[in-house]
């Protein structure tokens, strides 16, 4: 085993660890679910305490998405409150192809959401239905209300033709579909607003062809203009918001007003823009109305990235919690055990972000907090019967409101799953932030991260404990192990000198000594001084 000693990086140093403003952070994995003979490409990103399914419209491509700054920042801020769930309908994007002579129907869509939702592991999700995704999400919400928590409809319409502003419109786009795309040319009829910018109309161009071919887009165009879920409506029972802008080029926004006042109890928010993508024009304005409708909290004006030290912890049920502790037992000290965090975390000055899930998740201004932190939660855990597995990491982090959200959030999440029961395990990164603060460090494994190019290495935890017990080990811990100087220390410990004095009399620094310590009780597997002192006593002295 190795001792990490702790040197403090320069910020350089600590983005190049993290991947931050490098090519280390990797786009989402792209998963498949299967939809009875199709698989449908999905993704999964955020670590919100509600599941958040985006159902798109026309086109998509989920990988493309993140390369267009305006869609990525979207993704992000839905993504900093929610786990959102983006997919690619069945003939685009990453999903299996569809054949232009069997067009699939609306219910068909519908249960590829369904088979996404199963995939993902999402019981009961809230929908966001953009555009020509409004009516699918609209159908499923009413055949399936006990998985739909609520709906947020942008750019949505109930019947295709009564929404197109100019009828003759409709005809002029498949002409266009079908003579240019893949180069752009549709562009003016979703953003206008954006035809001027050479970048944005570039990616389109790309946009386009990687999201469907010529055939497949007008085939998908035929599909959308049979859309009319009319009769639908009156049977949509779940909250719903409805976001329109209010000279949206392509979707008239009476269309709008029409589902909220015909959905039952739906509200209205009509929004500054001309472009029908959710992607363009005030992407903040959006994010903001359907992070306070989902949330019910107003959002933060303005998310702010901090570097932070975070703390992800989990209660870890053993074989014999099974009998001993029942269920009902064990709820109740979880309940009682997450009273306690709370508090523990704000006594030192950290952030606890809400969670309906098993993992929690804290952040602080500093790793000596984070990990001190740490300790007190595993000493009240135990105090009510608890197995705590907890993982340390540091880095750059999104707040907004009370949830923070980054890749720096999902690494430190791994590193708990990776923990066992009273383990406290660290990246590297955080013990390198570590230093003067007495905090022990010894190199356990390396695990894989999604998300992380590289392997991550994984630190143990073990600092001087003076206020636990002495735990009587079954075999008498071997003193060979020692070396020279820290026999020398022991000697001083059992004698009943503090750290201080113990670093006077061998011209030592106090931290040497403390480091000392903290390597014989980890060399003899002994849980505190006190152990150490009480072994060295029945030890003849040379």
């Amino acid at each position: 085993m190795l001792i990490h000693t702790t040197t403090r990086p320069s910020v350089l140093c600590l983005r190049l660890h993290l991947g931050l403003g490098t090519t280390v952070l990797k786009p989402p994995v792209t998963r498949y679910a299967k939809s009875g003979d199709a698989r449908i490409a999905y993704q999964v990103v955020g670590h919100g305490s509600l599941d958040l399914i985006f159902v798109p419209g026309f086109i998509s491509n989920l990988e493309l998405h993140w390369e267009e700054p305006g869609y990525s920042r979207l993704l992000r801020r839905l993504s900093s409150f929610s786990r959102l769930i983006q997919f690619d309908k069945r003939g685009t994007g990453l999903s299996d192809r569809i054949d232009p002579a069997h067009l699939p129907n609306l219910e068909t869509r519908m249960e590829d959401v369904h088979a996404v939702m199963d995939a993902a592991g999402c019981g009961r999700a809230a929908l966001l239905g953009v555009s020509e995704g409004a009516a699918i999400s609209m159908l499923f919400a009413a055949t399936y209300p006990e998985r739909t928590r609520c709906l947020v409809l942008y750019g949505g319409y109930a019947h295709f033709y009564s929404a197109v502003q100019i009828p003759e419109a409709v005809e002029r786009f498949a002409v266009e579909v079908e003579k240019s795309w893949g180069t752009g040319a549709t562009l003016r009829y979703f953003a206008p607003g954006r035809v001027s910018d050479p970048h944005f109309s570039n990616w389109w161009a790309r946009f386009e062809r990687l999201s469907a071919s010529p055939t497949e887009a007008f085939a998908l165009a035929r599909i959308d203009a049979k859309i009319d879920v009319r009769n639908v409506l009156p049977d949509v029972h779940v909250p719903t918001l409805v976001i329109h802008r209010t000279d949206d080029a392509r979707v008239d926004p009476e269309a709008g007003r029409s589902l909220a006042r015909n959905i039952p109890d739906a509200k209205f928010v009509e929004i500054p823009g001309r472009d029908h993508p959710i992607w363009t024009g005030d992407v903040d304005r959006v994010a903001d109305v359907i992070e306070e409708f989902l949330t019910g909290a107003h959002p933060h004006p303005g998310a702010r990235r901090i570097l932070a030290a975070l703390l992800a912890f989990r209660a870890v049920r053993s074989e014999g919690h099974g009998a001993a502790f029942g269920d009902r037992r064990w709820l109740e000290a979880l309940e009682q055990f997450h009273a306690v965090a709370t508090k523990a975390v704000r006594h030192v000055g950290g952030h606890l972000a809400p969670s309906d899930g098993q993992t929690m998740i804290a952040w602080f201004d500093g790793a000596a907090r984070g990990a001190g932190c740490a300790v007190a939660l595993r000493e009240a855990a135990a105090a009510l019967g608890l197995r705590l597995a907890q993982g340390l990491h540091a880095g750059e982090v999104e707040i907004a409101g009370h949830g923070v959200a980054g890749i720096a959030v999902h690494v430190t999440e791994r590193i708990a799953e990776h923990a066992g029961g009273d383990d406290i395990l660290a990246s590297a990164i955080f013990s390198e932030l570590s230093t003067g603060s007495g905090l022990q460090f010894i190199e356990r494994d390396w695990i894989s991260v999604e998300g992380l190019e590289r392997p991550l290495t994984c630190m143990a935890l073990a600092m001087e404990r003076h206020l636990e017990p002495v735990t009587r080990k079954p075999t008498q811990p071997d003193l060979d192990k020692l070396s020279a100087r820290e026999r020398e220390v022991l000697t001083l410990v059992a004698d009943g000198l503090s750290n201080p004095a113990i670093a006077a009399q061998l011209r030592l620094s106090e931290h040497t000594v403390k480091r000392h310590v903290a390597n014989i009780l980890l060399k003899l597997d002994l849980p505190t001084r006190t152990a150490a002192a009480a072994v060295a006593a029945r030890q003849p002295r040379q």
